[in-house]
C-alpha cells in the first residue's frame, strides 16, 4: 500500500516512486507556471505526478494530462490523482515523449510544463539503475526530443514552462527557438545571496515574439540558513 505524504498541511497529497523522488525543482516549477485561463495542460515526463497536483492545487479549471515513460510511475500518477479526488480533472497517459504525434493532437494544450532529464549523454554520474539513469539523463528524452514534443503540443500563443541547469542554458534557448517557442521570462534560482545559480526557470510562448523578461533572483535560504519569506510562502509555510 502507497505510503502518502504533503508538502503542506491541507495540501495534495502524494506518493513518491522511489525511482523519481522530487526535488525543489519541481515544486519551483509548479508554482511558476502561469495557468491564468488555461484550461488544458500537460506535464511531459510527469513521474509520479506531483507538478500535476500543484497545478490542480492552483487552480480549480484546468484539467491537466501527465506523460510519463514508465508504467510502474504513470500508475503510481493515477493513484495519486484518484486519492486526491482529482481523476475527473486529469489524465495519466503511460507513452513516450518522442512519439506525441502517435497518440495526442497537434495544438490540444494551452501550457505544456516539463521538469525533465538535466544530463546531456555521456555526461554526469549515470545510475546503475535504467529507472534513475533515465530520470537523471537523456537516455530516452533528449533536449531536443522535449522541445519537438512542446511545440507540437502547445497551441499556437499557449506556453511552455520547463526548470533546467543553467550551464545548460543556451542550449535550452537554442532548442526552444529552434521549434518555434519564444522564450518570454526567466527566472534564476540560488541557494543564498553568494552562491552562484543552481537552477534557471523558463517560460517560452509558441509563436512568440523576440523579447525576454529577466525577474528577481529567487533565493531559497537567508544568510542565516532559514528559509526565505518567497519559499515560505510557495511550500505555504506563512
Amino acid at each position: 500500500m502507497a505510503q502518502f505524504d504533503y508538502l503542506w498541511e491541507g495540501g495534495p497529497e502524494f506518493a513518491q516512486s522511489k525511482h523519481f523522488r522530487f526535488g525543489t525543482d519541481a515544486v519551483l516549477l509548479g508554482n511558476y507556471m502561469n495557468l491564468t485561463g488555461a484550461k488544458k495542460a500537460i506535464d511531459l515526463g510527469c513521474a509520479s505526478g506531483v507538478i500535476a497536483l500543484l497545478m490542480l492545487s492552483r487552480s480549480r479549471t484546468v484539467h491537466v494530462t501527465g506523460l510519463e515513460i514508465n508504467a510502474d510511475a504513470a500508475d503510481l500518477a493515477a493513484e495519486n490523482m484518484a486519492h486526491n479526488n482529482l481523476s475527473e480533472r486529469s489524465s495519466i497517459l503511460q507513452g513516450d515523449i518522442r512519439k506525441v504525434r502517435e497518440t495526442l493532437p497537434a495544438g490540444s494544450f494551452d501550457v505544456v510544463v516539463s521538469n525533465p532529464p538535466y544530463y546531456a549523454l555521456n555526461t554526469g554520474r549515470v545510475s546503475p539503475d535504467a529507472d534513475r539513469a533515465a530520470a537523471r539523463g537523456e537516455v530516452a528524452c533528449t533536449l531536443d526530443d522535449l522541445c519537438a514534443a512542446a511545440s507540437y503540443l502547445c497551441r499556437w500563443g499557449g506556453k511552455f514552462a520547463v526548470v533546467y541547469r543553467p550551464d545548460r542554458l543556451a542550449e535550452l534557448f537554442t532548442e526552444m527557438t529552434g521549434h518555434g517557442i519564444e522564450p518570454k521570462r526567466m527566472r534564476i534560482v540560488c541557494h543564498d545571496i553568494s552562491s552562484v545559480p543552481s537552477l534557471v526557470l523558463v517560460e517560452g510562448i509558441r509563436g512568440g515574439k523576440p523579447g525576454l523578461k529577466l525577474e528577481p533572483v529567487l533565493l531559497l535560504k537567508n544568510p542565516d540558513g532559514t528559509d526565505t519569506e518567497e519559499i515560505k510562502r510557495i511550500y505555504h509555510r506563512v
